[in-house]
């Protein structure tokens, strides 16, 4: 049986011409389900009837119901009847625009091969949650596509930049602008020789990494599992199910914002044993203004309605030694959250929240000026090459390390499964 290349080509669904402004919406699992109902009022072609169908169930309903994966079937297939969702003629790529502001980012939608990311030639830095990993299960089970893309970052290969510079000159497929501003802009690749050049010049790629998207990948990789058990002897290995739906960037355009972390108490104690405390490991200098870390290893803590700006002073890990270690994640962990506020599992632990980078560093002092959290730490953003240091390491990173924007929009493509 031949094994399919890295990136593959798709049958995608993608929205009908004029239609996209319409359909697309956030990830999934940027909102709750209260969110995603007021959002889509007066929608009824937004892709948040398929992505959090539980809107048009009776609120309270749970997520994870049977009812709400049918519902997201019934009203995938009526998107399709309508003639809002088009299925493409022959299997294709797509060539993908993210811009926010003056960032943009350009890249592929892509076939990602499951074999490749069970055997980690997509290289993983994140443990999936089983919950959230049966959610996408049934998800694309009960739709019977895959309807959000994992993103996947790989080094700059000039063969795929090539294809891409070309086909970005023609009139897009759409360009709609969602959530945040954001403007996403498609073109189908549909030529036979740029296919078979991207398809290629993939397969040569010895590793690539995922950025975001773990459990989507995940989930990609049970039901190629299930369906071969489904179709036994009919399997042929290159069913549209063999690959999973991604957003494949180029790591020198992708951008990985800062992470940050506030704290409910200081473990017992008062502002000022908690500095005296952090000052066994770090320089604390109080600053006027916001406290934003401008390298590595430096930190911002914002307590008592003050920023300070914290430099260990104590050795920390080096890459070499270990990649994981070495992040300042795991720095204000061990050497703050774990050492001075008994902090221990950032999985487990209720006495801690994270905050994206989008939201500013105005967001940690509101949360804690309202009394809701003790402190905040503003952290530097993890780069990529962190992340592909500890992927190849075969490591994960501590939770929350990295946050990826823009974010990409559900509804741009889907890959059906037969």
């Amino acid at each position: 049986m031949a094994k399919l290349p890295l990136f593959s080509p798709i049958c995608g669904i993608r929205p009908a011409p004029g239609k996209a402004q319409e359909i697309i919406a956030p990830p999934y699992d940027v909102m709750d389900s209260d969110e995603a109902r007021e959002m889509a009022k007066g929608k009824p072609n937004s892709f948040l009837h398929v992505s959090k169908a539980e809107i048009d169930l009776p609120p309270g309903t749970d997520v994870h119901d049977e009812s709400v994966y049918r519902k997201a079937a019934e009203n995938f297939d009526k998107m399709l009847k309508q003639g809002l969702l088009i299925r493409e003629d022959k299997p294709c790529f797509y060539a993908y625009r993210l811009q926010m502001g003056s960032h943009i980012q350009t890249g592929l939608m892509v076939g990602a091969c499951v074999e490749d990311y069970d055997n980690n030639r997509i290289r993983k830095h994140e443990f999936t949650r089983p919950v959230k990993e049966d959610d996408r299960v049934n998800q694309i089970k009960f739709v019977k596509a895959q309807t959000g893309p994992g993103i996947i970052a790989y080094k700059q290969v000039p063969e795929i930049d090539a294809v891409i510079k070309k086909t970005v000159k023609n009139a897009p497929a759409f360009s709609a602008t969602g959530q945040g501003g954001v403007i996403h802009t498609l073109w189908v690749i549909s030529d036979d020789a740029d296919i078979r050049a991207i398809a290629e010049a993939s397969e040569r790629q010895k590793t690539v990494y995922i950025a975001d998207g773990h459990h989507r990948s995940a989930a990609a990789s049970r039901v190629k599992k299930f369906m071969m058990e489904q179709r036994g002897q009919a399997h042929t290995g290159t069913e549209p199910y063999n690959v999973y739906l991604a957003a494949a960037f180029p790591v020198d355009e992708m951008k990985i914002w800062d992470y940050n972390r506030v704290v409910k108490d200081l473990n017992g104690l008062t502002p000022e044993q908690f500095l005296a405390k952090v000052k066994e490991s770090f320089e604390v200098k109080e600053v006027s203004g916001q406290a934003k870390p401008a390298a590595r290893r430096e930190f911002g803590l914002y307590l008592g309605g003050k920023w300070y700006l914290l430099k260990p002073t104590v050795k920390t890990p080096t890459k070499e030694e270990d990649p994981v270690k070495a992040l300042d994640v795991s720095v204000l962990s061990d050497l703050v959250l774990d050492r001075v506020l008994g902090i221990k599992d950032l999985r487990k632990s209720d006495r801690v929240d994270f905050v994206g980078g989008i939201r500013g560093l105005g967001e940690l002092e509101r949360r804690v000026n309202s009394g809701e959290m003790a402190a905040g730490f503003a952290l530097h953003a993890t780069s990529l090459e962190e992340l592909i240091s500890v992927a190849d390491d075969g490591q994960v990173m501590p939770p929350k390390s990295t946050w990826f924007e823009p974010k990409l929009a559900d509804g741009v493509v889907s890959n059906p499964l037969l």
